[in-house]
């Protein structure tokens, strides 16, 4: 009798935390620290002074809680699509251990809470543009476009592109050309990300029946438009120095970048392989997140 009410406070324990662990995979915890690393370095770009510690994290809170929401939405709608393929499988939605009843309840906990704190604490412009944000990653982008057409990612992006324009609008309250160019760079970057990930994916692709790009016009097409993306993004890349926006520091790691991003493109298109495209896809993540620390770097140091 001891040892069963000793062990069985553990093996509660385990349970509940095997949930969270369950439904915060679901808030796709990788892809979004990325974003709200964008839209943090978007609301230190406007001034060379630090902004304020509250504002900052209420408002780095309430966009990292409604890209959960988002992604939540997202893995409900794609659970059938998501239990045929290796990289999404283990995902609770897929594997029936969240019920649609109990992924909604989430989506809409953490989305109404990110939106309250953006509405009370920061601006209203700010709570609408992340509320856009959501509808079109969650509703145009998952729902209407990824299963539409092979250049899903290209339109859908829009979504992704928006963090640092939400970081920009939450400390200014407005929306001006630098925040534009930012989404510029993230709105090309994702193209040859994603590609690069479909591509030594694509056995997952062709059995979840979605027309990503790699299974409907082949790898070789790929390919030439992640090395036509990838030059466009490397010249968007620079806009921020012709803007003033930053200087020498930011124009050198970027250009090194540039170099780095145009070189695993070329080598794609001239001899691809799964593990270079998976390189590729690595080396993507690396380039978004030391582009937008060079901006920070160059604005708050030189």
């Amino acid at each position: 009798m001891r040892a069963s009410s000793s062990t069985a406070p553990v093996s509660l324990m385990q349970r509940i935390g095997a949930r969270f662990a369950a439904f915060s995979e679901l808030c796709k915890p990788r892809v979004n620290s990325l974003i709200v690393f964008t839209a943090m370095i978007g609301m230190l770009l406007p001034s060379h002074d630090l902004p304020p510690l509250s504002r900052f994290l209420i408002a780095s809170l309430g966009i990292g809680l409604v890209a959960c929401a988002a992604a939540a939405i997202n893995c409900l709608v794609e659970r059938t699509i998501d239990a045929l393929m290796a990289r999404t499988r283990a995902r609770a939605t897929a594997r029936g251990e969240a019920s649609t009843k109990e992924t909604l309840t989430l989506a809409f906990v953490l989305g109404g809470a990110g939106l309250w704190l953006l509405h009370t604490y920061i601006n209203d412009l700010t709570m609408w543009l992340t509320f856009a944000t959501f509808v079109g990653y969650a509703v145009v982008y998952t729902a209407l476009l990824k299963p539409m057409t092979p250049m899903n990612i290209v339109i859908g992006g829009a979504s992704g592109a928006m963090p640092p324009v939400l970081g920009w609008a939450a400390m200014t309250g407005s929306v001006s050309a630098e925040p534009l160019v930012l989404f510029l760079i993230i709105f090309l970057w994702t193209p040859p990300h994603f590609w690069s990930l479909a591509c030594y994916r694509i056995a997952d692709y062709e059995k979840s029946g979605l027309p990503m790009l790699p299974v409907t016009h082949g790898i070789p097409f790929t390919c030439q438009h992640i090395m036509l993306y990838t030059f466009m993004m490397a010249a968007a890349s620079l806009i921020p120095v012709s803007l003033g926006m930053s200087g020498w520091f930011y124009l050198v790691a970027v250009s090194l970048l540039d170099i780095g991003f145009i070189a695993y493109a070329i080598a794609l298109r001239r001899n691809y392989s799964d593990a270079l495209a998976k390189r590729t896809f690595r080396y993507s993540i690396i380039y978004l997140t030391l582009l937008f620390a060079a901006l920070f770097a160059d604005r708050l140091f030189v």
